[in-house]
């Protein structure tokens, strides 16, 4: 993972694939959008650091915004950007995990030039949220149930019942295992190895 410096990212890549430092890594193809990027994120007085292979931007050591490059879009990462009233209806999930962060994607140089006024509000605004200290709890939305563990659930009161008795993050957790499976034989094994674990009132991760 390259976590030398900004310039070093832009020149040679991430390093997180075999694409280092190659024509096809993701952020050499974006690569004059995210210098754009970079220009507005270090004109807003924010710390620049190299976390994960990106460039990082922090204030007093805590996060508050990324610039990425991903296959179809680059862009910036808000680490608070749910909270982010001027993001509305222009930030998406970073992802179907992410509970908090949102990114403002492009897909060209002149993208990023024509929303400069709003990425520049958005980062005023993310860097008053972290002065100000206190986040605001964000409510995780209910996973959609995995049909392998609806069907056992469906045929075991017992099992039922501890399931609705759990807790959302430990239901998350058994479906995030479950679902992670690409197989549906290997779905269905991993929802009859979380029985045991829901009838105890675990999560998948509590051993």
């Amino acid at each position: 993972m390259n976590n030398t410096n900004a310039d070093s990212f832009l020149a040679d890549g991430c390093g997180r694939c075999s694409k280092f430092k190659t024509p096809a890594c993701k952020a050499l193809l974006w690569n004059k959008p995210l210098v754009a990027l970079r220009a507005t994120l270090l004109a807003s007085g924010l710390t620049e650091e190299m976390k994960w292979g990106f460039p990082c931007y922090t204030l007093g050591g805590k996060n508050v915004a990324m610039i990425f490059a991903l296959k179809d879009h680059c862009g910036v990462s808000f680490f608070r950007g749910a909270e982010l009233k001027a993001g509305e209806g222009l930030l998406e999930s970073a992802g179907e995990n992410a509970q908090a962060s949102t990114q403002f994607r492009f897909r060209s140089l002149q993208e990023v030039h024509s929303q400069q006024g709003v990425l520049v509000t958005l980062l005023d605004e993310a860097i008053q949220l972290e002065r100000a200290g206190a986040k605001k709890r964000v409510a995780t939305p209910e996973m959609a149930m995995a049909e392998e563990l609806a069907l056992l659930l469906a045929a075991d009161a017992a099992l039922r019942a501890a399931w609705e008795a759990l807790t959302p993050g430990r239901r998350r957790s058994h479906l995030l295992h479950i679902k992670g499976a690409k197989q549906a034989e290997t779905r269905q094994r991993r929802a009859e190895g979380c029985s045991t674990f829901i009838l105890d009132g675990r999560g998948f991760n509590e051993r």
